[in-house]
């Protein structure tokens, strides 16, 4: 379930500014621009995926893509390996991101189950996802505005450009449907997205040309009923490897 926003939520002054990216003079925004294509193809022709109308954001939800149970293991998963988020940057106050994550282990046999078919789906190569992470936000936690792909003016690109490069797509599946907050929120789309049990939100990180797209800003609201449960996969502009050098 979606909705939009008629007024979209005030944004501190550093939220937008922060998030307008330079540019980052690598010549793969083609190849991104291409792996946006691809995708956006594959899901247009799928009838059981939706697309959210936008003059700005590539954004899709597909309702069911996981079962109760499926969801229910997942939540479990997440319980018990759950940590303290941390964010790739140490310049953020601690209450940016409050909620707890963990990496899902890529050899579980179910964990796998639901990364090929988010792969599947999205028509992304497996190699290009990262390790995909589970996320739990008790009441009144929240992860603040932020966007998914890596400046390339911070200090940990030249790592994240060795190890596979550019965020280009983002799916995050809800495994739990709330009674209150949580929403998923992006006001320059004028979007609040309400977690529903087994939904896939899809979105592209990059603009048509695959440079950086500030107007995909998002922010998981405050939880206010209950204890939300996500699956996050990024996929990169090339195979991911985590110690690559």
């Amino acid at each position: 379930m979606f909705r939009r926003k008629s007024t979209p939520p005030s944004l501190p002054d550093t939220a937008l500014s922060d998030a307008v990216p330079p540019d980052d003079g690598d010549q793969p925004s083609s190849h991104r621009a291409a792996i946006g294509r691809k995708t956006a193809a594959k899901l247009a022709r799928n009838p059981m995926v939706q697309r959210l109308e936008s003059d700005t954001l590539t954004l899709y939800t597909r309702q069911h893509l996981a079962s109760a149970q499926e969801c229910a293991a997942l939540r479990a998963i997440i319980d018990a390996g759950a940590q303290p988020s941390v964010l790739f940057s140490g310049s953020a106050s601690a209450d940016y991101r409050t909620s707890d994550s963990c990496h899902m282990d890529p050899g579980h046999k179910l964990v796998s189950t639901i990364t090929a078919r988010i792969s599947a789906l999205m028509g992304m190569d497996p190699s290009y996802g990262e390790t995909i992470q589970g996320q739990r936000y008790r009441p009144g936690q929240e992860y603040k505005f932020h966007c998914d792909y890596f400046p390339v003016d911070a200090s940990y690109w030249p790592q994240m450009r060795a190890q596979g490069g550019q965020r280009c797509w983002t799916a995050m599946l809800y495994l739990n449907s709330l009674d209150g907050g949580g929403e998923t929120v992006f006001p320059q789309g004028g979007f609040a997205i309400t977690p529903q049990e087994g939904q896939l939100l899809i979105w592209n990180n990059l603009r048509k040309d695959g440079s950086p797209n500030p107007d995909t800003l998002h922010a998981a609201q405050p939880v206010t009923s209950g204890i939300k449960y996500v699956l996050t996969q990024w996929f990169r502009e090339q195979p991911w490897l985590a110690t690559r050098r």
